[in-house]
């Protein structure tokens, strides 16, 4: 090993630069029932007196709970331990759990249902990034907090948003640097036809350019479309000796007849190793292990990463949600963060907002996916990993690096963001501002 329509969330969330779209998907094929709770908007049975009452805000019904509510289950598990504990500032931690129903504007209503209703410190939530950018004006507006979990297509930083996920230069552009010296100069790129597809594409591009590779294709589908035979053929006429695949449809129906017809065609990860940029151990567990066998996908976290901290937290998942659930990136974001504001309100001494804020930069955490540090950008250091397909559905680790790699939120292969930070610790950088 080295070291949408507004209502529906079935486009994922758009973007362009400067406003983004995320990735996943949902197809056909169901999840085990466990993965989706019976109660789609509860609140916690704590107790109101001598309690820290925050919210967790995510999908819990529609399309979107089969990824999504496995965030919450993270983050409980998280609230239980430090509970277990003695919880925070002598204070038992109370959740409120709220549905955003895969539906954007069910999140906005819930996120202010959160502060201004049940007064939360702070909300826990979102996958989507049409989700989150539809929440973080609420945040803003009302200088509230919201710790999103989940990687996504950067281009944002936000003073009232704690990214615990990744940025492309934390996942795309890694990997793209592997696939570059390990496994071949020309490049297909497929995706659904939205933005952070077009996106992530567009950085890989510049990418290749700059490094000597080539993209020799870029094919899109629209979002859940299962019409891939002519991409097949165009792949195999473009590339005729083989080449690497950069994969970012995020509909588990597009995937599974995308590696089916792989399979049917004889085009195997020898030949055509496919880089998947959205696939984790959960939807290898839905589309299934023996058509993604041999392939890669590209994470901080996977769940067979060999460490002390790593097995017990796997053990602890599996022993609250069951031994057939699996681990993954997002799910390890979601309870880390969890972890972070817990700090940040004990070093601060209070709740405040404003304090949590400043205490959060420089926590660091021992993850399961390795030690972390949160940026004054509001993003975290992670260590970078490439996994492998195996016949259970885990994955090989082939990459890691060999230190947590610092986030950059503003993507420099993009012209319009190229040489932009974000310093958020200091009122004269802020969001946006270009080093002198």
């Amino acid at each position: 090993m080295t070291r949408i329509n507004r209502r529906q969330f079935l486009l994922y969330g758009s973007t362009t630069v400067g406003t983004s779209l995320v990735l996943k998907a949902c197809g056909g094929a169901k999840p085990p029932a466990e993965t989706i709770p019976s109660t789609p908007d509860v609140e916690s049975s704590a107790p109101a007196d001598d309690t820290i009452k925050v919210g967790l805000l995510h999908s819990l019904s529609g399309p979107m709970a089969i990824m999504e509510a496995t965030l919450a289950d993270a983050e409980e598990l998280a609230i239980q331990e430090i509970n277990a504990a003695g919880g925070v500032l002598g204070k038992q931690i109370e959740f409120v759990k709220k549905d955003g129903a895969s539906d954007v504007d069910t999140f906005v209503e819930k996120a202010k249902e959160l502060i201004d209703e049940e007064q939360v410190v702070a909300i826990f939530g979102c996958w989507t990034s049409s989700s989150r950018k539809e929440v973080r004006p609420v945040v803003e507006a009302k200088d509230h907090m919201l710790w999103y979990p989940v990687r996504y297509e950067g281009q944002e930083c936000s003073r009232n948003i704690f990214y615990t996920g990744t940025t492309p230069n934390q996942q795309i552009e890694p990997a793209v640097d592997w696939l570059l010296e390990n496994k071949g100069q020309n490049f297909f790129l497929v995706g659904a036809d939205d933005a952070f597809p077009r996106i992530v594409n567009a950085i890989i591009k510049e990418q290749l350019q700059v490094q000597g590779g080539s993209t020799v294709g870029e094919e899109y589908l629209p979002f859940g479309s299962t019409e891939v035979p002519p991409i097949i053929t165009k792949i195999k006429t473009d590339m005729p000796e083989g080449g690497v695949i950069v994969n970012s449809f995020d509909s588990y129906d597009t995937n599974s007849a995308f590696f089916e017809q792989l399979k049917r065609a004889k085009m195997g990860p020898d030949k055509y190793p496919v880089m998947s940029v959205s696939i984790s151990e959960e939807d290898v567990a839905v589309i299934g292990p023996v058509l993604l066998k041999g392939h890669y996908a590209a994470w901080n976290y996977f769940e067979t990463i060999e460490s002390d901290v790593n097995s017990e937290w796997v053990k602890a998942f599996k022993a609250k949600y069951g031994v057939n659930r699996v681990t993954n990136a997002p799910v390890e974001a979601a309870y880390v963060a969890v972890y972070l504001w817990k700090q940040a309100v004990e070093q601060a001494g209070t709740t405040d907002i404003p304090a949590v804020r400043k205490a959060a930069y420089g926590q660091t955490f021992e993850a399961p996916g390795g030690p972390v540090t949160m940026n004054a950008n509001h993003h975290l250091s992670k260590t970078v990993r490439i996994g492998q397909v195996r016949a259970d559905g885990l994955f090989d680790i082939v990459l890691t690096t060999d230190e947590p790699v610092a986030p950059l939120p503003w993507n420099q292969y993009v012209a319009d963001t190229k040489e932009y930070l974000c310093d958020w610790s200091d009122p004269a950088k802020g969001g946006k501002y270009k080093p002198t």
